[in-house]
């Protein structure tokens, strides 16, 4: 009898088992699958940006650009590229020697770049990595500190170029969360098609 309860509570534990492994693992992930795909297909599928048939990135992943044509993004401490892979931030407290001669470099990089005077005041994101080094953003502010040289470089009115950076400047999140930011590929393609239409 005592052989025969054993078994029994085993048969109803591998049942059990089974049951959930087919829950779990197949109907719940088919399930979300299937109203991810119904619902928001783009987010689901990586908010991928597509230009001419062929993707060229996600507006939730930061890219590098180096032209004085573009606006560039804040500095990444995942990589050169905006990897992936090593997704993360350099781990320096505000006391490490390391960080601040780090950031006074950007700060006299990125003045010399935009053409700025000594005193002018520099955004704070313009200089620091975000935490995940992959940040697709920047902000308003720092965006309109670089529209004079996109400007020049691209021969477009200044104004034009304000003008999309304000077109592309993304609200709060739910109106509360978060600042103003803005998506710097999603920027530089709406330049691009600026400069298109204008040929």
């Amino acid at each position: 009898m005592k052989t025969k309860g054993w078994l029994d509570d085993l048969r109803r534990s591998f049942l059990a088992v089974a049951i959930l492994a087919v829950i779990l693992c197949g109907l719940y992930p088919l399930a979300a699958w299937v109203l991810a795909q119904g619902l928001f297909p783009g987010r689901a599928n990586g908010s991928l940006v597509v230009r001419d048939e062929t993707v060229i990135g996600s507006s939730l992943i930061g890219q590098p650009f180096s032209s004085p044509a573009y606006f560039h993004p804040r500095p990444s401490a995942a990589g050169q590229g905006y990897d992936g892979e090593r997704s993360g931030g350099t781990n320096l407290g505000p006391l490490s020697k390391d960080l601040v001669e780090t950031v006074l470099g950007r700060i006299a990089e990125y003045r010399e770049e935009n053409g700025l005077a000594p005193e002018t005041p520099v955004p704070v994101d313009a200089v620091t990595a975000s935490g995940s080094g992959l940040d697709p953003h920047i902000s308003p502010e720092n965006a309109r500190r670089q529209a004079p040289r996109v400007s020049k470089a691209r021969g477009l009115a200044q104004a034009e170029v304000l003008a999309q950076i304000e077109a592309c400047t993304e609200g709060r999140t739910l109106g509360i969360l978060g600042e103003p930011r803005v998506n710097v590929l999603r920027l530089n393609l709406a330049l691009d098609g600026v400069r298109h239409a204008g040929r």
